[in-house]
């Protein structure tokens, strides 16, 4: 039911509003203070709240019926705050409680207090939920509240100024929620269960069962014919479930737990069908009552059962699944469980088709979903009496012909291999994702093995992976196989097409089926399961007897249409066929759709390059129809940020037909007032204010027209290019009135008003100069699309905007600066803060280097670099964002060709796994240690690294008008072949070009189908002699001291002799 979720996980509280006498800040009143009665925050009265929507979205507050009724209407995302400010002081503990029901679609319900500054809130969000159609009772106690944001940084809450209660859209759409009699009560100081209870029974010994001895049992009488234990507290105790041992094959099967307040009505906690013994794990979250009570209803013998123990379990013990299912696996040895459940990291990657919304998620090792959020597969071998798992093997991890999105994995154990090789099937009436497991004896002996692929209740997406749908569990309630597929709740989930397997499926009572059957060499017998818990698994297994370099192959397809028939029966050999086909079809596919901008380099170069190529794959994966996203599961989204820098990134790459969809499907959602939106999704835009978004949506608007020509795409986006200017304009005016040119405020004169699009800026918005420099970008860059059109007004008019745009930001860099008495350039002006990977856009592709102060961009660089060395080479560090790849890049522009590369060695060393050519968004030092990693692979941040490793090759150069060639690649690349590159698209048409040291020569070939820019191509290679000639065409021309030679025709065919 409804409540009973609301209930066991509490509502989110992050802010609270008082009634009936307790006054906000206004009233000049002290603080109200509770003098043991419940205080009443709110008796439904809507002339105490206020109704704050977000952009888009509709409200109203009422009275209803003695109730406050929030009516609300979305037409994309957003949310809708009902606020009413209080000034209360809190207790100790606490816990506040109203009654709550609703009339709408499943949508996210946040309870918020913020405290006495205005500026920190806590809360308890609770994520899509049915709200229920009766009014039920909700209770949130203080330790159900978790921070959510400020610059506090999660002191404790001792008053609040404000109590905001909110719905925010899940799945949208209209509807209206009650609230009535919000009220604080005074709770006694925290307890845990610590003390023993007192223990009774029907009959024979309660006390053994809590005697912490485990050879003293109790055992009800052999007449007793209804056998309970009741165990009271004395007092009301929370707790979050109970354990219990029993003697070894003297258990009970069946029995019952319930509790009581009162001990005269009793409540069922849970039932427990067909145990396998030994101990039990009973999940009891939020658990609250003065006693408990174990009914026994069947024995495993013809004897009466043996309880050797007990234990009472404290609440964290059962405060997520993910945290109950961690508690159970400690008890196993170490691979039994999956890493992520284990309490260790664990890496991903993602299996899908380009734009397919739908994709899985496959870890490194082994465990592929079974659909998203779904259960998932994990491989096993079982040999000798012995269970094999991923703890015991040597891993290692490739993509098909280096990049392409179809990842394997290959797990080493002694003599024994097994490859898992995952990949998408198009094949009419076998669609899904194959997975292609080989076993291979490498031993001198023949080997007996079975395959074994357990099917449990657990995301490849970790616990650790908090934001948005969190990871952990994926609760199985039915599971079952029919003519070789198996259902997960009903739908298909896996079809094994290699005939031969055997299948059991368990409860999560009748033990793990990996911890409790295979590791003891047995399947479960059962063919189907039940489990209210939502614990069940399974497994298909095979039996090999592989001789001396032998090796098996069986293929199974996970995530199946949900609406295909069954295939046909294949045999093994039409099965690893089938699978070959499959490989290949989606191999050519890929490689169909990634052609494009070729570059070649010698082996030294490989990684590079590669790694360079995976994100072009990643990014087509994880897009969703045209929504370009940076990841699949926490960032299943598309941010214009992300989506702009990430179709640039493609556009160069000769990647148009994707960069041209997202802007077009990203388009109509621009609001009303010119607002282009941060983020959108499937429910539409979300309201949140970042002001990076217009100047960013301009600048991919300008790149697609210059990398397509494409004229009536751009007069189609011109009115909306020109909303977005003029809504920036609009921005940029708030701060150029007499206010902003006092002293104490002088350097966010003519900035954009705060904004949280830098996350570092989340828990407070901020004058940050991202949203600045992109502001810059839009404003140019919408100058000179008039131009382009022949808008000559417009064009005149918007260059002024830039122009003046440009002298406050110049002078507001240099206010910061001055301000807070620092050397570089700051980001944000509020707290003149050392932020270099986000200062990394004043050089591109923003242009705005030239407003920092002389030598201000060099010393932050510099600074970035002494904080770099001093991190690779052994500092102190615990995490960091791999966008710091842009700084590659940018050490390219600034002429540091030597430590970019030092740059970029770094960087791939932090590849996880390597062999896969790919980042999540956060890094972390302890490879083994559980974090938020954002998403695997995220590919804003790999496209951040491929813009840094084309700027290696050529990058325009806006100040001079050039095309630079060359200014990245090291000497070393210049060997074996040196390096080619066919198609690479600039803003000057499409670039051709080889770099070779050849017979002690460097030679440079340039072409393809440019115009040349105005201040002609820069030839930059690395030169490591000390100069002689140089010939263009077989005419010697002089060099720059460095080397560099000026291009003003092509195609060329440059040689440097002595260099």
């Amino acid at each position: 039911m409804v409540i009973a979720k609301l209930l066991a996980g509490g509502i989110l509280v992050c802010g609270l509003a008082v009634a009936g006498g307790c006054r906000g800040p206004a009233a000049n009143s002290d603080p109200v203070a509770l003098s043991g009665a419940p205080l009443v925050i709110s008796d439904g009265s809507a002339k105490d709240w206020r109704a704050l929507p977000a952009d888009g979205v509709t409200m109203g507050l009422s009275d209803d019926d003695g109730a406050l009724r929030l009516d609300f209407g979305f037409t994309g995302g957003g949310y809708a705050i009902a606020r009413r400010e209080v000034d209360v002081v809190l207790p100790e503990n606490f816990a506040f409680s109203f009654r709550l029901r609703g009339a709408c679609p499943v949508n996210t319900l946040e309870f918020k207090l913020v405290d006495e500054t205005g500026e920190n809130v806590w809360w308890r969000v609770e994520r899509a939920i049915e709200f229920p159609a009766q009014w039920r009772t909700v209770t949130i106690k203080k330790r159900q509240l978790e921070f959510a944001w400020g610059p506090g940084g999660g002191a404790p809450l001792r008053g609040i100024s404000a109590v905001e209660i909110v719905v925010t859209a899940a799945e949208g759409g209209t509807g209206s929620v009650w609230i009535d009699d919000l009220t604080l009560q005074e709770l006694p100081p925290a307890t845990a269960v610590d003390a023993a209870p007192v223990a009774t029974a029907t009959t024979g010994d309660a006390a053994a069962a809590l005697d912490d001895d485990a050879e003293t049992f109790w055992t009800p009488d052999k007449t007793d014919r209804s056998p309970a234990l009741d165990l009271d507290f004395g007092g009301s105790r929370e707790f979050g479930g109970l354990q219990l041992d029993w003697r070894a094959d003297r258990h009970a099967l069946d029995y019952v737990v319930e509790a009581s307040d009162d001990g005269q009505t009793w409540r069922q906690l849970t039932i427990v069908s067909g145990s396998d013994g030994g101990r039990d794990h009973l999940y009891l979250p939020e658990g609250e009552a003065r006693r408990l009570r174990l009914l026994l209803l069947r024995s495993s013998t013809k004897f009466p059962p043996e309880l050797a123990g007990i234990a009472v379990m404290p609440l964290a013990w059962s405060r997520t699944r993910e945290a109950f299912y961690a508690a159970v696996a400690a008890e196993s040895p170490r691979g039994c469980y999956p890493r992520g459940i284990s309490g260790e990291q664990v890496y991903w990657t993602v299996v899908g088709r380009d734009a397919d919304p739908r994709e899985v998620l496959f870890d490194e090792d082994g465990g592929l979903e079974t659909g998203p959020y779904r259960g998932v597969v994990e491989p096993f071998l079982r040999t000798d009496g012995r269970l094999l798992t991923w703890a015991d093997a040597e891993t290692s991890h490739e993509l098909v012909d280096g990049f392409l999105p179809m990842p394997s994995v290959r797990r080493r154990t002694g003599d024994l291999d097994l490859t898992v090789a995952a990949f998408v099937s198009e094949e009419p009436g076998l669609q899904g994702v194959v997975a292609r497991y080989r076993v291979l004896n490498r031993g001198a002996v023949p080997r007996r093995v079975d395959l074994d692929l357990a099917i449990r209740p657990f995301q490849v997406n970790p616990p650790s992976q908090t934001l948005n749908r969190p990871g952990g569990a994926a609760p199985i309630r039915t599971l079952a196989q029919s003519g070789g597929v198996v259902f997960l709740d009903g739908a298909p989930a896996a079809i094994a097409l290699t005939p031969g397997g055997r299948f059991g499926a368990v409860n999560f009572h009748g033990g793990d089926v990996v911890a409790d059957h295979l590791r003891h060499g047995r399947l479960p017998a059962a063919r189907s399961t039940t489990c209210e818990f939502g614990g069940a698994s399974g497994v298909l297994s095979w039996p090999f007897d592989l001789a001396p370099g032998d090796s098996a192959e069986v293929v199974v397809l996970v995530d199946p249409a949900p609406d295909a028939p069954p295939p046909p029966p294949l045999s093994a050999a039409e099965a690893a066929s089938f699978a070959a086909a499959a490989r290949e079809a989606c191999r050519r596919d890929w490689h169909a759709r990634l052609d494009g901008a070729v570059i070649t380099g010698p082996p030294a170069a490989r990684e590079v390059l590669e790694t360079l190529r995976a994100q072009l794959g990643y990014v087509l994966v994880n897009r969703a129809g045209a929504g370009i996203q940076p990841g699949t599961r926490s960032y299943n989204r598309s941010w214009i940020r992300d989506g702009s820098l990430t179709s640039w990134a493609l556009l160069q790459m000769g990647q148009t037909a994707p960069a041209v969809d997202f802007l077009e499907w990203f388009a109509p959602h621009q609001y009303p007032d010119g607002k282009i939106p941060c983020v959108v999704d499937r429910r539409g835009a979300d309201p949140v204010p970042e002001h990076d978004s217009s100047g960013q949506f301009i600048f991919l608007v300008a790149e697609v027209w210059r990398h397509t020509g494409d004229r009536e795409l751009l007069q189609r986006m011109w009115p909306r290019v020109a909303a977005a200017a003029g809504y920036l304009d609009a921005l940029r005016r708030q701060r150029r009135t007499a206010e902003w040119q006092t002293p104490d405020k002088r350097e966010f004169f003519g900035l954009l008003p705060p904004s949280i699009s830098h996350e570092g800026y989340s828990a407070k918005p901020m004058h940050s100069y991202w949203d600045d420099f992109f502001a810059l970008r839009g404003f140019r860059d919408a100058a000179a699309l008039a131009a382009d059109l022949g808008l000559e007004d417009e064009r005149v008019r918007l260059t002024e905007i830039h122009d003046e745009f440009a002298a406050d930001l110049r002078a507001s860099i240099a206010a910061a600066m001055a301000r807070h008495g620092i050397d570089h350039v700051p980001g944000c002006a509020d707290l003149g803060d050392f932020d270099a990977t986000s200062t990394t856009i004043a050089l591109t592709p923003t242009g705005g280097a030239a407003l920092a102060p002389p030598g201000a961009i060099a010393r932050t660089f510099e600074k970035y670099w002494e904080f770099f060395v001093d991190r690779r080479d052994g500092g102190d560090w615990d995490a960091m964002t791999p966008y710091e790849t842009r700084t590659i890049g940018a050490f390219v522009r600034l002429g540091w060709r030597d430590r970019a590369h030092e740059l970029v060695d770094y960087f791939l060393s932090l590849r996880r796994p390597a062999g896969w050519r790919e980042w999540g968004e956060v890094v972390a030092r302890e490879e083994r240690v559980p974090r938020y990693l954002g998403d695997m692979p995220h590919t804003w941040v790999g496209t951040d690294f491929v813009r840094s490793v084309l700027d290696m090759f050529a990058y325009a150069d806006e100040e001079n008008g050039s095309l630079v060639i060359g200014a990245g690649v090291p000497a070393a690349w210049l060997q074996a072949g040196g390096v080619g590159v066919r198609g690479l698209e600039t803003e000057f048409g499409s670039l051709d070009f080889t770099l070779v040291r050849d017979d002690g020569a460097v030679v440079a070939m340039v072409g393809g189908d440019l115009r040349m820019p105005p201040g002609g191509i820069v030839l930059r290679p690395p030169l490591t002699g000390p100069g002689g000639d140089t010939e263009v065409n077989g005419v010697t021309q002089v060099a720059t001291t460095s080397g560099d030679i000026i291009l003003t025709t092509l195609p060329a065919t440059v040689v440097w002799r002595g260099w």
